[in-house]
């Protein structure tokens, strides 16, 4: 059984999620918006929250990661709380991925040698999402 990871925003997942398909070069995610739950008197959908992400997901480097935005009112902190960490064995795919989320982000280490990988860095994305990338060549350090 896989542990998948659920990321949650303020209103802005739509564009996180695009974005994020587009980076890793996925499918078009199916997005389930709030407008589409079945009526609730005790949970009412403002017209600002009709677009806003119910749920989602992605399947990036073999992995699905969940995401929503957050009902209104509900606590939400974006921080170091959660990173997600891609590890692949194509050094292009982690240096182009890592190249577009730094734009309007945060190098938090550049990519580079370490002693356990030959390509380890980590990036804040302008979403204030954590990603870590790490090169599998399949050797131990």
């Amino acid at each position: 059984m896989a542990i998948q990871a659920y990321v949650n925003f303020n209103g802005n997942c739509r564009e996180a999620v695009e974005f994020y398909a587009k980076v890793f070069k996925t499918k078009e995610p199916e997005i389930m918006t709030y407008d589409e739950m079945p009526p609730d008197p005790d949970f009412i959908v403002s017209e600002e929250m009709k677009n806003w992400v119910l749920h989602t997901s992605l399947e990036i480097s073999g992995s699905t990661i969940m995401f929503s935005d957050v009902f209104p009112g509900m606590p939400l902190v974006v921080g170091n709380n959660i990173s997600l960490t891609m590890i692949t064995d194509d050094e292009t795919e982690i240096r182009d991925a890592f190249d577009q989320l730094k734009e309007e982000g945060r190098v938090d280490m550049e990519l580079g040698e370490t002693f356990w990988s030959k390509c380890f860095g980590s990036v804040e994305d302008k979403f204030g999402i954590i990603w870590q990338f790490d090169l599998d060549s399949g050797e131990s350090y």
